[in-house]
């Protein structure tokens, strides 16, 4: 196996255990309370969960985030995953397409055939996308039927990783490169350290419109590679272990400043996903529970996750009497101190945690 199949199924197997995940650091959306409805004066039927999200329709917003490729082992998951996307209308991410750069051919990219109009996303990162050309970018897109592409943002999992990239510089440069000349939408992700609002403003200011946070609080991708690493890694590894903007905390940064938002980092079912969406998130993303949903039962119980999830999502809508998402974001919310030191002062969602408590 190559030094890239190792790693990714390294990934697999460490990302399906209890052994990556933060230590101290939470996703903090466990402090996002929603007002309860005691009459909402509406049926579960009533709730429209449809949302848009690069320019396709979701019937509800969910994505199956990015977990894998390059391997075997992850065609058989990707396809499955992909076909649990199509049935619910969910979105569907790939891992790096990192091996597509050097072989047409490698394993695990090809899912059109069961999933024909599900929302896709190729996903490369930003090293990998600043040292290639626009063409052959585009090419990973095109040969794999996607409808947009993640640029993944991970220095804090490369620095690490052994042999990982140590050089970052070009990064705003590629992405305004790739949002100009691809003819697909362009997604700014993280890799489970979060996206700051400094940060995103700059990427609003260079042309991008859509963002997946991938927060702290989930997996840590630095200590996924720091059981991976040699000794020197190892205890930088655990010296930054922790490192990110929670989750919560970086979609309530990002607020108002015009971006799509995908909520991903730790969310662990529909309730995290009502939860994001109520401070601002367009979608919320979801990788190790399907993981390990369909490592217990496959296809079928990655199929019936989806559905649980789908359901705990319209709860919380007719709970909160939220006929529909535009409508649970309008509504007040509470939120705890950790979380609400993150809010900005001037956005909508610290005049809607205002509304909770005025008179």
């Amino acid at each position: 196996m190559s030094d890239h199949g190792s790693r990714k199924a390294d990934h697999l197997d460490l990302c399906s255990s209890d052994k990556v995940a933060f230590k101290q650091q939470t996703t903090l959306l466990e402090e996002v309370s929603l007002l309860h409805d005691a009459l909402p004066e509406m049926a579960m039927n009533d709730v429209d969960l449809t949302t848009s999200l690069v320019g396709k329709t979701l019937s509800a917003p969910v994505v199956i985030a990015a977990m894998t490729g390059g391997i075997d082992r992850a065609a058989t998951i990707n396809r499955d995953l992909a076909q649990v996307a199509e049935a619910l209308g969910f979105a569907f991410g790939f891992g790096s397409m990192r091996p597509l750069l050097d072989d047409p051919k490698a394993l695990g990219y090809q899912v059109r055939d069961v999933a024909p109009t599900a929302t896709l996303f190729a996903n490369l990162g930003i090293v990998q996308a600043r040292d290639a050309s626009t063409a052959d970018v585009a090419r990973l897109v095109e040969s794999t039927g996607c409808d947009a592409i993640c640029i993944h943002l991970n220095p804090a999992m490369e620095i690490i990783q052994p042999n990982g990239d140590e050089d970052f510089r070009g990064g705003y440069d590629t992405l305004s490169r790739l949002i100009q000349e691809l003819p697909c939408p362009v997604i700014a992700k993280e890799t489970g350290c979060g996206i700051s609002r400094r940060v995103a403003k700059r990427l609003v200011e260079i042309g991008v419109e859509h963002v997946d946070v991938s927060g702290a609080g989930g997996t840590s991708w630095v200590g996924v590679e720091t059981l991976r690493a040699r000794a020197r890694s190892q205890r930088l590894g655990e010296l930054y272990w922790d490192w990110g903007v929670p989750t919560a905390a970086s979609v309530a940064q990002l607020t108002d400043l015009g971006l799509s938002i995908i909520a991903t980092g730790g969310v662990q079912h529909g309730l995290d996903i009502a939860r994001a969406v109520a401070l601002g998130a367009t979608a919320g993303g979801m990788a190790r529970p399907f993981l390990t949903a369909w490592n217990e039962g496959g296809l079928d119980a990655a199929m019936e996750s989806g559905r649980e999830v789908v359901d705990a999502i319209r709860v919380a809508h007719v709970l909160t009497g939220s006929r529909d998402i535009e409508a649970l974001q309008a509504q007040p919310v509470l939120i705890g101190p950790s979380l609400a030191r993150w809010v900005p002062r001037d956005t909508t969602l610290a005049t809607r945690m205002q509304s909770v408590i005025a008179p």
